[in-house]
């Protein structure tokens, strides 16, 4: 058996591994755009490796995976799982030395230009035949780390379809001054982002004002709808409506004003100065403006700074992660139509699609 496993990030090398593991003497060959295998992750949680979170999905069969390479990992307060090492390096070199142990072949600095159905693998260093070809070649998402998009366009010469693509995980822009002013500043609050006025959604958790708008995992996590609206032709008005103390209601707030006269002691000084600024003193105009600040949103930074891509390969023409339109051809990881939150669960999915590709592939060459 030999399959060709297009992508060297994390559902690829997951993938790899695991084939191996379950059929020790069938061929698999890893085939890289990049230089290197595991670029993109190398940056992921901040150069820590974000590559799980104990709420997710399947943690433990991730984990578990890992644990076996012997890999050990640790979770932080929020449930975010790191390598022991706090290094991102320490999970790329322990995949790809499982590989070399194991006798995966990873060509790198080479480009996949097209596949025919009959798994002939087209590359700028040569022709590849396989009996099984993984699709693991990842999103548009920051295409100095390996995603450039080359993937859909091969699901999409196969007959695939391909859903609309947005930047996802991504900051915001803002023509409002004040993320200029505050840049630096980090709040916890709640944030909604209203369209024409009407609010569609709402998440709570960390903020950070910039030179260009806006970031933090809230930001993050609502970036997507922010992403869609402003690939129509007419994009509706964009707000971030934040909620900057969201403990205390607005008489509490006005309360508070009068026995103070400033918010300093809630929000510290740069921010209450400018709700008292906006609301020319009056502490319930002050009031009402803490629990809904509008700033104007006027996109996202786009692909090269998403963290994620929005959208992608049709799962309903898969079976689970085999193709159903071509016999031997399989996806995985984010190249697929599926999305999470920030905090570990898009890499844990990257893995766990990874590793269950590989037992779809081995369970039908044994047999099972």
């Amino acid at each position: 058996m030999t399959t060709i496993i297009i992508g060297a990030g994390a559902s690829g090398l997951a993938c790899a591994v695991r084939l191996k593991q379950n059929a020790p003497h069938c061929s698999v060959t890893i085939l890289e755009r990049m230089p290197q295998p595991g670029k993109k992750i190398l940056a992921t949680g901040n150069g820590r490796c974000n590559l799980s979170n104990i709420n997710a999905d399947h943690c433990s069969e991730v984990t578990g995976f890992f644990n076996a390479l012997g890999l050990v990992t640790r979770a932080d307060s929020e449930g975010r799982i790191y390598p022991y090492s706090n290094q991102a390096s320490t999970v790329v070199d322990i995949l790809t030395e499982k590989c070399r142990e194991l006798g995966v072949k990873i060509i790198t600095d080479c480009t996949v230009t097209d596949i025919d159905r009959s798994l002939n693998v087209i590359t700028d260093k040569g022709t590849f035949t396989a009996d099984h070809i993984v699709i693991a070649a990842g999103g548009k998402a920051q295409k100095s780390l390996g995603s450039d998009g080359s993937g859909y366009g091969l699901l999409k010469s196969l007959g695939h379809s391909i859903t609309p693509l947005f930047p996802a995980l991504v900051q915001l822009t803002s023509s409002s001054k004040y993320p200029r002013i505050l840049k630096g500043h980090r709040v916890k609050c709640n944030m909604t982002i209203q369209l024409d006025g009407t609010s569609v959604k709402q998440e709570y958790g960390e903020v950070l004002f910039t030179d260009y708008g806006l970031s933090g995992i809230v930001t993050m996590n609502l970036s997507d709808i922010v992403s869609k609206i402003f690939a129509e032709k007419e994009p509706k008005k964009c707000h971030a409506v934040l909620d900057l103390i969201p403990e205390m209601q607005i008489n509490e707030l006005e309360e508070y004003l009068r026995k103070f006269g400033n918010l300093r002691g809630i929000l510290g000084t740069a921010l209450s100065d400018i709700m008292e600024k906006q609301s020319e003193g009056d502490s319930k105009k002050t009031a009402r403006i803490a629990k809904n600040w509008k700033l104007i949103i006027t996109g996202t930074k786009g692909f090269d700074f998403a963290q994620i891509t929005h959208g992608g390969a049709d799962r309903k023409e898969f079976c689970r992660y085999q193709s159903k339109l071509v016999k031997g051809v399989y996806a995985c990881g984010e190249i697929l139509d599926r999305q999470f939150a920030c905090g570990g669960y898009n890499l844990n999915f990257a893995w766990y699609s990874g590793i269950k590709t590989a037992d779809e592939i081995t369970s039908l060459y044994k047999g099972i």
